[in-house]
């Protein structure tokens, strides 16, 4: 029993510093795994090198993938691209449903570019179809941050997912991850769709605002790139990934010779998106394409960098976590209990309310419960998959007044706290709550 005190100790400890002391997550993790290895009595002359293998381990895998794929976001999204990419699904879509629309549009952008720059991108767009469709500001905003929140929490390249899918050790298979990542935020998006049109008497000042928001924020780019330029470095290296998950089968769909090779090099994460960045660096336009290329990746360095500390911290308290009797112990319990998914996706529920970043409480929450997938009932290739959804659903669950993001939708779409809660807010808190039901669901007839 003291085993899970400890545990439940240091979960606080995570919580209190990070919301209340407001240490960064880097240092608090780091402390927690040293706090966690003299704790557990793991002998002394090997805590230093756990720490700095957990460290280590988890970046080998992971830390060029999250590096690379913000590297992309950041260019898609100074170079208009994420502008075409709303519009193509607007022109495909027309404007029947612009809640869908606007959702989807989320859904889509969100993917390779965090939530709140693709709102604060997307914003204009979306009070440009209220005011011309007389749609309610209120609808289309928790449409779109929604439909942005889905892709953030659970589809990779987005980092949070992909730290998430390391821990649990799901590297060299996060074409499944996608799959899987996909549809269930295809249902944590519906959700929230749902919630939008419940909004629709909610009241907001935003279309007070100029009627021309959204061609002046067009114009900022100048020439906008293509739509196939524009999708084209974030799906080929999706669309790459999952071919080589595809090929690596165990049953060897298509065979084991020169297609397979290929396949299986080309949809290396790491490989995928090199090409992925390829395909970006045809995005900037100019005489200085190499300068802005150089701006471009600096930026995507400084963004990546916190994400990269953090989820090698979250490797190294998992690494001491691993290295305890506490496993053992908890799947004598836990066993009996059959929460399965619901553990994971109420320690990370837990962690993102109460310290805002879903980044955190994916990365935090998959390193806590690496070490306990057996005992969880989950240390199938499948139940890894379905406890890295479960996190994400708990990493949406729910998004407040600690959250930066909370603010950002508020803030830009002029309404007051109060609506925010009762719109946003209330969204993810009804996404969580439906995926979570439907993870645990999958989870009782495919495990």
């Amino acid at each position: 029993m003291h085993l899970v005190l400890i545990l439940l100790v240091l979960v606080v400890f995570i919580v209190f510093a990070t919301s209340k002391l407001k240490l960064n997550p880097f240092i608090t993790l780091l402390l927690a795994s040293f706090l966690a290895a003299f704790a557990f009595g793991l002998p002394i002359d090997t805590i230093e090198s756990t720490i700095r293998s957990g460290f280590g381990g988890i970046l080998g895998y992971i830390g060029l993938v999250i590096v690379l794929g913000t590297i992309i976001g950041v260019i898609l999204e100074r170079t208009g691209a994420a502008i075409v990419m709303a519009e193509s699904i607007v022109k495909l879509l027309g404007q029947r449903f612009p809640t869908l629309t606007m959702s989807l549009v989320g859904f889509i952008v969100s993917i390779p570019v965090f939530c709140d720059s693709g709102f604060v991108i997307l914003n204009s767009l979306k009070r440009s179809m209220a005011r011309k469709l007389s749609v309610s500001p209120v609808a289309m905003t928790v449409a779109l941050s929604t439909g942005l929140f889905a892709t953030h929490t659970l589809v990779p390249p987005t980092p949070g997912p992909i730290a998430a899918a390391g821990n649990l050790g799901l590297e060299d298979n996060l074409g499944l991850v996608i799959a899987v990542g996909f549809a269930f935020a295809l249902i944590a998006a519906l959700a929230g769709l749902f919630w939008a049109s419940r909004s629709r008497n909610l009241g907001s000042t935003e279309l007070e605002l100029a009627e021309e928001a959204f061609e002046e924020a067009r114009e900022h780019y100048g020439e906008l790139p293509t739509p196939w330029a524009a999708f084209a470095p974030i799906f080929v290296p999706i669309l790459l990934i999952c071919m080589g998950s595809v090929a690596s089968y165990p049953t060897a769909p298509l065979g084991e010779g020169a297609l397979y090779e290929t396949l299986n090099f080309l949809g290396k994460p790491l490989n995928a998106l090199m090409i992925g960045l390829g395909f970006a660096l045809l995005l900037i336009q100019g005489k200085h394409k190499l300068d802005e290329f150089a701006r471009h990746t600096q930026k995507g360095l400084e963004v990546s960098a916190p994400i990269i500390l953090i989820t090698g911290a979250g490797g190294a308290f998992g690494s001491v976590l691993a290295e305890t009797a506490l496993g053992d112990y908890l799947g004598d319990t836990l066993s009996t209990l059959g929460l399965g998914v619901i553990m994971p996706f109420l320690v990370a529920a837990a962690l993102k309310s109460a310290q805002g970043s879903s980044t955190v409480a994916l990365v935090t929450t998959s390193a806590l419960v690496a070490p306990l997938m057996t005992q969880l009932g989950l240390d199938s290739e499948f139940g890894r998959v379905l406890t890295v959804m479960a996190i994400g659903a708990g990493a949406m669950t729910v998004s407040h007044a600690n959250d930066s993001y909370f603010w950002v939708v508020s803030q830009f779409s002029k309404m007051d706290v109060a609506t925010a809660y009762k719109s946003h807010t209330t969204a993810t808190l009804i996404m969580g709550l439906v995926t979570i039901s439907m993870v645990w669901l999958t989870s009782l007839v495919a495990l």
